[in-house]
């Protein structure tokens, strides 16, 4: 049995077999093809054409996304770990709305929950070709994370005090109604979105607009700047995509026989 439990273990968890990689390509065409069934099947005029034909096709998708969920269950050794895990909670709300849909009338609003299937997609950064940079990218983010909080309360700083400046400055009339519409303003101007709701009439109003405008612009590059300058420190990084059976981790390094988070043995067969 446990042999049998390392065996799916390997083919679903990682990707440094063939079989596992073939599964994991499989499960990314069919994670697609769902969502794309969902799309249309939000389509009226497709809906009402081909909405037997689209419940068939969701049907298939969703018993083959439940018997890999079991299968996911069967294969490791703590089943929480893995049912109370981000991927495991997403799997399961993409799958329950269609059994829903046979026991409670009106579930068809929860179809929106089978598009979380895409986040799973993710999965397939664990493919050889790929976990190279997407480990890299994650490092990068990771050790930036401290000076992009800080810039960014910065910035809420900024669109705080410039939100208060221009409702002292400008009147009801042209929008700035209150100090939080201001700041929602600021906040549309510095980011360069300008919906173009609230607009300043005022000639110093205008002037300090201008000042914000120029600011979205090196706002929006600094981010970027933290991040490809963490990526270039980062070079060499671990193309291991170990799963530990027991807890999940699958950040390893590489040639590790035991889990740095629990503990346990990677590879046990026995």
């Amino acid at each position: 049995m446990k042999r049998l439990q390392h065996r799916l273990h390997t083919i679903i968890y990682e990707a440094d077999t063939p079989a596992g990689r073939l599964f994991d390509v499989l499960l990314l065409i069919t994670i697609l093809l769902s969502v794309f069934f969902v799309s249309l099947e939000s389509i009226e005029s497709v809906s009402n054409v081909y909405s037997e034909y689209l419940n068939i096709a969701e049907w298939v998708v969703t018993i083959l996304f439940t018997i890999e969920y079991l299968l996911r269950i069967i294969c490791v050794r703590r089943p929480l770990s893995y049912i109370f895990s981000f991927y495991g909670i997403i799997d399961f709300v993409s799958i329950v709305p269609k059994y829903l849909s046979l026991i409670i009338i009106g579930t068809n609003s929860l179809v929106a929950l089978k598009a979380l299937r895409l986040l799973r997609v993710f999965r397939i950064l664990k493919l050889a070709p790929y976990i190279g940079e997407s480990n890299a990218l994650l490092k990068a983010l990771r050790a930036s994370g401290r000076k992009i909080f800080v810039f960014l309360f910065s910035v809420v700083i900024l669109c705080i005090i410039f939100g208060s400046i221009m409702y002292l400055v400008e009147s009801e009339k042209s929008g700035f109604t209150s100090i939080p519409s201001s700041i929602y303003w600021c906040i549309v101007t510095l980011t360069t979105v300008g919906y173009g709701d609230i607009a300043p009439v005022t000639p110093f109003g205008q002037f300090l607009a201008s000042i914000i405008m120029v600011l979205g612009y090196g706002i929006i590059a600094v981010p970027t700047g933290i991040v490809t300058a963490e990526m270039t420190k980062n070079k060499n990084v671990d193309l291991n995509t170990q799963s530990c059976p027991y807890c999940m981790n699958s950040d390893h390094k590489e040639g590790a026989i035991y889990c740095h988070e629990c503990g346990k043995i990677l590879n046990d067969e026995k």
